[in-house]
């Protein structure tokens, strides 16, 4: 095998089409040398056949990340499929209807706490069910929103990635001492299937487009994918709790 990621063996979760992000990481880490394993919920079939479009075909795993007993035999359902990880891509955000769109103030706790648990505490979760697998030189890449601002219809989702940078930070300090890292990539809007489920998202595009210094795609997650592969690489072998921003340069442009 040749490639960035030659030998390297990977856990890919947030698959649901192959317009995600997480599908571009896992047909890229495939065609860069990696053997990779996928999580899956709900629909399964509809993962599998997805994942059925890669260069070639990657096992899927139930995941639900909310439950315990689903974290506590992954290490043992991934062993199935390699014999040990070297890399995990947390690709995986939910929030109820009612903490998105405007509805900041209104939404219930009940509600809030899913986004949290689903989004930010699961970063945490998936990582401790991944570690038995893992061993120095080893990374755990998440996908993040730029969460140092408050965008406007994104509401309690923004505070779930703001936790989850945090939570990255901690995953960094103290995994660091077993050599394994955790960084973060902060994309730009794309058109997926998340950005598709919040009301008025379209307001970002028009503004993206138009003050990014380099142009920005909607529709090519390419960029961001070849961030995480890049962080889940040899090449970054003492950078961890870091967010890489590939948004086109927008987050360092003034209003």
């Amino acid at each position: 095998m040749s490639g960035l990621l030659a030998g390297k063996r990977l856990l890919v979760t947030g698959v649901i089409t192959d317009a995600s992000i997480a599908f571009s990481v896992a047909k890229l880490a495939q065609e860069n040398g990696a053997q990779v394993v996928l999580t899956g919920y709900g629909r399964l079939s509809l993962v599998e056949r997805i994942a059925r479009r890669l260069p070639e075909p990657a096992p899927v795993i139930e995941l639900d990340v909310t439950d315990a007993e689903h974290l506590a035999g992954l290490a043992d359902k991934v062993r199935e499929h390699a014999d040990g990880l070297d890399g995990v891509v947390h690709s995986i955000g939910f929030a109820p209807q009612s903490c998105l769109g405007g509805g900041f103030l209104d939404a219930p706790w009940e509600d809030v706490a899913t986004a949290l648990h689903v989004s930010t505490y699961s970063y945490k979760s998936l990582a401790m069910a991944a570690l038995p697998l893992m061993s120095p030189g080893g990374a755990v890449v998440g996908l993040t929103f730029d969460a140092t601002k408050a965008w406007p219809v994104y509401d309690w989702m923004g505070v779930a990635k703001a936790g989850l940078e945090s939570a990255s930070r901690y995953l960094a300090l103290h995994l660091g001492k077993q050599g394994i890292r955790s960084n973060l990539v902060a994309a730009g809007p794309l058109r997926t299937i998340a950005a598709k489920s919040i009301p008025g998202f379209e307001r970002f595009e028009d503004a993206w487009a138009e003050r990014a210094p380099l142009g920005w795609s909607l529709t090519d997650q390419e960029p961001a994918a070849r961030a995480c592969l890049a962080l889940l690489s040899d090449w970054f072998p003492a950078t961890t709790g870091e967010i890489v921003h590939v948004d086109g340069g927008y987050h360092a442009i003034g209003s």
